[in-house]
């Protein structure tokens, strides 16, 4: 990974290894300074723990991606004309792929130039559309759930991990929608382009993380965090929701077909 900065999960971070490459430091002492930070509360949200495969052994070994602010934090204390040409250079790298990232995620009516303006009217058409699909498809197949499956019968019988999107599906949302959802309720947030538990929720297996090592067209590689959710935790979500008065859309059909029924 030769880039200084790179974007990961819509953000752009630099890596602990990167760090270590330019700053010369051993990584080994750059996890332990993080390690170090990460005791403090606020750097929490600066800093992701993930892991990558060395090219040469295949081994995979521990990394730790930080955003801009976890970046400025780490290299506070280092010192020397040679650091002060990194820390610039690494500055310069944030500031323009920041900018990127943002061109890219605007609006396509706040876009300038009209050919941009037209790919992301585009890009933005095709995600309508298939988001239209995905709720048709929804409601057929809550149109045919038998009344006396409930949306715990379904939980209870798998055992598969599942992205957060399948788990937002059952309620007829986006895997956005779901995050910012569970990030209001306070079970989960937004660190380094990955949505983390809170500390109070971590430790009870409500989550399996993998990383995969992404190489791009052009050569470059990234690293990209997936999480899923365990059916515990796919229960944990059920009852949360549950008490803020969200049902799924399976519940909530029963329901209806009960009250169409006289059953009480």
């Amino acid at each position: 990974m030769n880039q200084l900065v790179f974007k990961s999960n819509d953000q752009v971070v630099t890596s602990s290894r990167n760090i270590a490459r330019d700053f010369g430091k051993e990584h080994k002492n750059v996890i332990r300074d993080i390690r170090g930070l990460l005791k403090n509360e606020p750097a929490k949200d600066m800093f992701y723990e993930t892991t990558y495969i060395h090219e040469k052994n295949n081994q995979e070994f521990v990394q730790y991606l930080m955003n801009r602010d976890g970046f400025t934090l780490l290299i506070m204390g280092f010192t020397g004309k040679k650091a002060m040409k990194f820390k610039m250079n690494y500055m310069k790298a944030f500031n323009q792929m920041e900018q990127q990232l943002k061109e890219l995620n605007k609006p396509s009516y706040m876009i300038d130039d009209p050919i941009k303006r037209a790919e992301i009217w585009i890009s933005e058409q095709k995600e309508k559309k298939e988001l239209e699909t995905k709720n048709r498809v929804l409601e057929q197949r809550v149109s045919e759930y038998e009344p006396k499956i409930t949306y715990l019968d379904e939980i209870l019988k798998s055992t598969d991990s599942v992205a957060v999107s399948q788990v937002a599906e059952d309620y007829g949302m986006t895997g956005q929608e779901m995050n910012k959802l569970l990030n209001q309720i306070g079970i989960q947030y937004k660190m380094g382009g990955q949505w983390l538990l809170y500390s109070k929720h971590k430790g009870n297996g409500y989550t399996k993380s993998n990383t995969v090592d992404i190489t791009h067209t052009d050569g470059r590689k990234s690293v990209r965090m997936h999480t899923k959710w365990t059916q515990k935790g796919r229960l944990f979500i059920y009852e949360s929701l549950k008490s803020e008065g969200i049902l799924p859309l399976m519940e909530i059909n029963l329901n209806n077909r009960k009250k169409l029924e006289g059953v009480h």
